[in-house]
């Protein structure tokens, strides 16, 4: 038994002339392309080419079921660009409560992406620390940390690892140095965020390894913590996977594994909303592919 992916495959040879040609095309691995069309070849018990040093040449079997390949093929991409159609026409206002650090890192440029290509969708962020009742209306989306979240009437989706490390700027590391223990942090000034829910934990392993470093500046903004940053005033702790968009970060200590995760959670009365279902998936999918 075959599937389109195996379609794929042969029609990529076909128009190259080769299994290198095609995993150039197709974006995969040499011996992926061969796989594929040997499986095809068992599956239909057939012979689709013919191997010569030159490269790869149809069969008269194999030119037969090239034009049928290609009608799979243009089915294929007329149902994709049906649901895309379908989903440009999806509009209204999705709200998402965030914390303000996840919104102004790795949560701007996906937005922007969703922006761009569902213009009809309006974004409101609520960036309260306040813990919404999605139940109740107070938001649609969520974004939030938790070991495992759980609760009557939300639908939750585990986005990836949340971990958080100590980072600086360019400047600081180059007239500090950047530290790479936790012992190295002496010394060092540290911004600290002033949020009662966050940082008490990190004061704690603080102490715990031995670092006798105080806070030397506490903001209570996601925006303002990074501005400090990048100002160079010193080192602060943010989640690691700011870093990987924020090009101006330089990564420092690792800090305490809290075994938390990053969730995208709904109500179970939005779920199948389709504004709010089309913006979960896109988030999750940009989460996966940042979280790799």
């Amino acid at each position: 038994m075959y599937d389109w992916d195996d379609l794929r495959h042969f029609l990529a040879v076909t128009r190259t002339g080769s299994t290198l040609g095609a995993s150039r095309a197709l974006r995969v691995s040499q011996p992926t392309v061969v796989r594929r069309i040997a499986a095809l070849e068992e599956a239909l018990s057939v012979t689709l080419f013919e191997r010569r040093s030159t490269g790869y040449v149809l069969t008269s079997i194999g030119e037969a079921l090239r034009s049928k390949a290609e009608a799979v093929e243009t089915a294929a991409n007329d149902a994709r660009e049906c649901a895309l159609a379908e989903a440009r026409q999806v509009s209204g206002s999705v709200r998402i409560s965030v914390l303000e650090i996840f919104a102004s890192t790795f949560l701007a440029p996906m937005l922007r992406d969703l922006h761009h290509r569902y213009p009809q969708i309006r974004i409101d962020l609520d960036l309260s620390d306040a813990l919404r009742d999605l139940d109740k209306g107070e938001a649609d989306i969520a974004i939030r940390s938790g070991k495992q979240l759980s609760g009557g009437g939300l639908v939750c989706r585990r986005l990836a690892s949340e971990r958080w490390s100590y980072f600086c700027s360019p400047t600081y590391a180059k007239a500090n140095g950047a530290p790479r223990t936790a012992g190295e942090l002496n010394g060092h000034t540290i911004i600290g965020d002033g949020s009662e829910d966050f940082w008490p934990e990190f004061e704690r392993w603080r102490q715990m390894a031995g670092i006798r470093n105080t806070v030397d500046v506490h903001h209570g903004s996601g925006s303002a913590l990074l501005a400090a940053v990048h100002s160079g005033f010193g080192i602060a702790l943010l989640p690691e996977l700011a870093a990987r968009v924020d090009p101006d970060l330089v990564p420092c200590v690792e800090g305490p594994d809290t075994g938390h995760s990053l969730w995208l959670v709904t109500s179970e009365r939005l779920r199948h909303t389709p504004r709010v279902r089309l913006v979960m998936d896109f988030i999750a999918q940009k989460m996966a592919e940042l979280a790799r």
